[in-house]
C-alpha cells in the first residue's frame, strides 16, 4: 500500500473513559474498481502507537472474474510492513527474490530497511475465479539504530502463530506478546499485534504491561467503562491504566502497540525516516532506477510529483 497525506476526520465519539487518549475515525478512500481504505494512521492527532505509523483497513470487496488487486511495484525504507488477511489472497513478490502467497490468519513481514521494492497482487487462480478481500496493512518504524538493516522477509502461516482461547474468546498472537502466549516472528524493536475474536458478552483484558496500546475495532461493538464504541474505530488507550473490554455482540478487533521509539518520523510517500535527508535520497533512487528490481515484473509505480 501507499500513502499520501488528506485531510482527517472530524470526531464524534465522547471521550468519557479516562484512560483513553485520543479516539480515531479512519478515513475512506477509493483506490479504484471499487477498492476501499479505512486509514487510521498516520493522523493529524497521533503520528504513531509504538512503532505502528500506518495503519490501512481494506475491504470487504468483492473482485469478480477477472479481477483483483494490482499494486505495482514501489519502494520503501525504515520500515517493515506487515499484511494480515481476513479474507482472499495477495501475491507478494519484492526484490529481495520472495514470493509468497499471503493467507487469512498468516503473518507476513517484510522488513524494509535500507530499502526495498514489492509488488501486491491477486494471485491468478482467484483473479479467474473472482474472491472477496478483507485484510489490514501496517507499516512498523524503526528504531533509528535499525532503519539502515539489510531487506529481509517473514513468513508464518496461521497455523504456525500461537491461539489462545478462553471464555468467550479468541485470540491470535501475530507479534509480540500477549495472553501469556509469545509469537515466534522476529522483531528489531518490541511491539505487539494480536487478532482477537470473540462473542457476545465477553469481558477480555488489553495488558497494561505495553508503553502504548491501541485496539482497532474491525466490526462488532464493545464497551470500555460504560462508553460503547462500533467499528471501524482506533482507540488508543493512556499507558498503564487496566482496561478491560466488554463485546456487546460478535466482534473482531486488533489489540496493538508496543514501545514508543525514541523520537518522531518524517514520511513521505512510501519512505519513514529519521532524517529528511535519507527521504530525499530514497526519492532520488527510486526515481532514477538505484532501487533493486522485482523479478517477473514489468511495472512500477512512478515518484509522486
Amino acid at each position: 500500500m501507499s500513502w499520501l497525506p488528506s485531510n482527517d476526520p472530524v470526531l464524534g465519539d465522547p471521550l468519557s473513559c479516562d484512560a483513553l487518549e485520543l479516539v480515531i475515525v479512519p478515513r475512506t478512500r477509493d483506490l479504484g474498481d471499487g477498492f476501499e481504505v479505512r486509514r487510521a494512521l498516520p493522523h493529524g492527532g497521533r503520528q504513531m502507537v509504538g512503532p505502528f505509523i500506518f495503519f490501512d483497513h481494506f475491504g470487504p470487496v468483492q473482485f469478480m472474474s477477472g479481477k483483483g488487486m494490482d499494486v505495482r511495484p514501489h519502494p520503501h525504507i525504515g520500515l517493515a510492513t506487515v499484511t494480515y488477511l481476513f479474507d482472499g489472497s495477495i501475491m507478494h513478490r519484492d526484490s529481495e527474490g520472495n514470493i509468497q502467497e499471503i493467507q487469512p490468519g498468516a503473518m507476513n513481514l517484510m522488513t524494509a530497511g535500507r530499502g526495498i521494492a514489492h509488488s501486491e497482487r491477486t494471485p491468478d487462480v482467484q483473479r479467474a475465479s473472482g474472491q472477496k478481500m478483507l485484510g489490514l496493512q501496517s507499516w512498523i518504524a524503526l528504531p533509528a539504530a535499525s532503519e539502515e538493516i539489510a531487506p529481509s522477509f517473514q513468513h508464518y502461516a496461521a497455523t504456525d502463530l500461537p491461539t489462545v482461547i478462553d471464555r468467550g474468546f479468541t485470540a491470535r498472537i501475530i507479534a509480540g506478546t500477549a495472553f501469556g502466549a509469545t509469537s515466534p516472528v522476529g522483531m528489531v524493536s518490541p511491539w505487539f499485534y494480536t487478532e482477537v475474536t470473540a462473542g457476545q458478552d465477553t469481558t477480555l483484558p488489553l495488558d497494561p504491561d505495553h508503553e502504548e496500546r491501541a485496539i482497532y475495532l474491525v466490526d462488532g461493538e464493545i464497551e470500555i467503562a460504560g462508553d460503547r464504541y462500533q467499528g471501524p474505530r482506533l482507540l488508543i488507550f493512556r499507558p498503564g491504566d487496566r482496561i478491560a473490554v466488554k463485546t456487546v455482540g460478535p466482534t473482531r478487533m486488533m489489540f496493538l502497540g508496543g514501545d514508543a521509539l525514541e523520537g518522531p518520523r518524517h514520511i513521505w510517500w512510501n519512505f519513514v525516516s529519521s532524517s529528511r535527508e535519507r527521504i530525499e535520497q530514497a526519492k532520488q533512487d527510486w526515481k532514477t532506477g538505484r532501487f533493486a528490481h522485482v523479478p517477473d515484473e514489468h511495472e512500477f509505480i512512478p515518484l509522486p510529483e
